[in-house]
This record gives C-alpha cells, structure tokens and sequence, in this order.
C-alpha cells in the first residue's frame, strides 16, 4: 500500500530518557509504515542542548516559526543533580520556556478520556481544558543568592536614563530573591486566544490569579482580559451562549473540584503548569492529556504534557521490563500530523491522524493498556502490557 505522502515537513523535536526511547518506537511502529513522514530533526536531549550551548532549542524554535507545526518530545530540566550526572556546562533554562518565549501564545492542554478510566472526582463527567499562558513569569526568571546582610531592589531605567525603585526587602543574613517579568503584548495574545478558543468551542471560559496579593503584577493579567473582552468579545459571547468570569486561583480550585467540567480555565503560567498536572492525573494519568501550543502568529507545537520517566529509563537500561504510557506521545504525534494535513490541504494525513488516536482508544477499551492504567480501570480482567508490547498491540489495530 503507497505512503501518505506529505507536502511540507515538520518540525521533529526529539527528547530525553524513556520518552526518547517510546519516541523511536512510535515513528516505526505507527507512522513510518503509512506515512512518508517529512520532517526538519533537532535533537532536544541533554547532552545535544549541553553540547550545542542550547542553540539548537533556539533553533528549533525558528524552524517552527518557519514550517508552522511542531511535535516535541518529553525533555530534561537540569536541576543540580542532573548537572552532576550529565557533567553539563551550567543549569540549562527548561526548553520548554525557551520555545514558548519564542513562540508566544497559549497552551491548551485537555484530558484524553477512555471508557474505562473514570475521573477520581466523580463529578466530573466533562473533559476540563486548561490554557496557560506560554510566556514569562518564573520560566524567564532572574534569580540571586543572597549572601549576607543587605539591600535588594527592583530598578527601572528608562530610555532618558531616569529610574524607578522598589524595595524588595532588607536582608537581615543570607537569603535568596528572583525577578519576574511579563509584557502587556503576550498577555492581550494569551487573552485573545482564550476567548477565541472558548467561541471555537463553545465553552464558559474561566480566569484565575491571585490580585489581591499580587496587586500590581496579577492585577494587570486581570486587567488587560477584562478590557479586551469588554473591546471585543462580550457581544460574540452573549451571540454563543457562553459566560467569561474572572475569580481567584483558591476560590477557581474549590470551584473545578465541585463542577462537572466542561469549561476552559484560563492560568498563569505556573498556575497552568502545576493544575493541568492536577486535572490530567485526576481524569485517569499525566500521560492521558493532549498539550498544544496555539501562537497567534499561526504556529503550532505539539508535545506530551509530562515529564522523560526517568524511573522506567533506568529500568531500561537495567534490561528490566516497562509499561510506559505512551498515549499523550501518540496524540502529539497524530495532532501535529493532523494540523499539518488542515494546513496544507491533505485529507489523507487528516485521516490517518484520526484513525491513529481511535486505534489507541480501541486498544485500551478493549483492555490492553499500560500498568498505570491497568491499576485504575473499570474494565474488569484488563491485560497490562509492556512499553512497547502495547505500542505494537495499537499497530495491529491500526493496521487492521
């Protein structure tokens, strides 16, 4: 049978660890034999970051630019251990701040829901989105150890050389103290994707800081969604039927765990990073959530949510067995094909995308599935499968 054939490549973001390894696996066993898959490869794990000064994240970061679609995989954030254990040059920034800095716009990360994983809050009968914003905050952060006793302040110079101050705090002995910033253009972008995504869907839309402790910094986030729906959407969203509301982050938590789903709820960065984790994990597993990146300049980057599982890495290498959960891959995979179909008009890529994600489902509804699922289903008598035992059993589904 001939390949799809693809007209313009994308871009391939290649990770670390277990996720490296599920990667390769995912590209022989179910898109190679049907596509005549075309992309630009940049190698994103450590060593290659360490290596090339981290140039070529920001290089991958402009191809995408370039092409439009971008699929990543799962990669290392340096802490000191790992700065240890790889003998790197320094602790690399996350490449994922990297590229979304780049890229701007905003994350949309949504639970993949199965028959036969349920939601550990049993109210939840709807799949909730998250969007987070991509930009900023303690992902572009400076950060100092102070050492002793002294003065922190925050300085602006302006372009005439005048200057602002603010004291940050008067040290006492050794401390340590971090700089975050953000600007008014990726915060009205980060705005106006949520409200187009939520008329796209037709979803409420909710949005949540902390203002009233951070009266200047989350007060403007605050601020500048308020004045642009008021500018620009309130109209289009009385017209669909949906409600735009702002609330604190606490009182947004207390509100999800009480809600059936079904909504969009608008984060910072941070607040986005830690509560899709929250909201994955209770719908059935961090690695059952589809993540985009959605810029308002048209480019698309495509990555599993969770981390390079580390754990099973080392067991890998020990030649001891894995069940790794390779669906939110899989679905980075066949959303950066579909897009990449939608763009360039090929229907056929569009197809085997969809085909791709309902022969995942279809294999863990019929009860093959990873460890972490087999632990938590409503199927009875499920079959746990191997990282790659289950990879090969969604072939056989997508072959058949």
């Amino acid at each position: 049978m001939a390949k799809i054939q693809m007209s313009t490549p994308l871009v391939e973001m290649d990770g670390d660890e277990m996720t490296r390894i599920i990667w390769q696996m995912i590209k022989d066993d179910l898109i190679c034999p049907y596509v005549d898959l075309k992309s630009e490869y940049y190698d994103l794990g450590l060593q290659n970051r360490n290596d090339t000064d981290d140039q070529v994240t920001i290089d991958s970061a402009e191809a995408t630019k370039r092409l439009g679609v971008a699929v990543k995989c799962a990669t290392i954030t340096p802490n000191a251990a790992r700065v240890e254990e790889y003998g790197l040059k320094q602790m690399w920034k996350s490449p994922n701040g990297t590229i979304r800095a780049m890229l701007d716009g905003t994350v949309f990360r949504a639970p993949i829901t199965v028959r036969g994983i349920e939601p550990c809050v049993r109210n939840w009968v709807k799949p909730i989105t998250l969007a987070r914003h991509a930009y900023g905050d303690v992902y572009k952060n400076a950060e100092m150890v102070v050492p002793g006793p002294g003065k922190v302040e925050l300085v602006y110079t302006a372009a005439d050389g005048t200057q602002e101050r603010e004291l940050v705090h008067e040290f006492d002995g050794p401390g340590v103290v971090q700089g975050m910033h953000n600007l008014d253009a990726s915060i009205e972008s980060f705005a106006r994707s949520c409200f187009s995504y939520a008329l796209d869907v037709r979803q409420d839309l909710w949005f949540a800081t902390k203002d009233t402790i951070s009266k200047r910094y989350d007060h403007r986030f605050k601020d500048i969604f308020q004045e642009i729906f008021d500018a620009e959407y309130a109209g289009r969203f009385e017209e669909a039927g949906i409600e735009y509301f702002y609330t604190l982050i606490d009182d947004a938590v207390a509100r999800v765990m009480k809600a059936e789903g079904g909504f969009i709820w608008a984060c910072k960065n941070y607040d986005g990073d830690v509560m899709s984790d929250m909201v994955s994990s209770a719908f059935g597993s961090l690695a059952m959530m589809t993540s985009v990146l959605v810029s308002p300049h048209g480019y698309y980057e495509y990555e599993a949510a969770h981390g390079t599982v580390q754990r099973h890495y080392y067991k890998h290498l020990k030649g001891q067995p894995t069940s790794t959960n390779s669906v939110a891959t899989i679905f980075a995979w066949s959303g950066a094909l579909r897009k990449r179909g939608e763009i360039d008009g090929l229907p056929d890529l569009v197809d085997f995308a969809d085909r791709l994600e309902r022969a995942t489902l279809d294999t863990i509804e019929a009860g093959e599935m990873t460890g972490d699922l087999a632990r938590i289903t409503t199927l009875e008598h499920p079959t746990t499968l191997g990282t790659h035992e289950f990879i090969l059993a969604i072939a056989r589904r997508l072959e058949a």
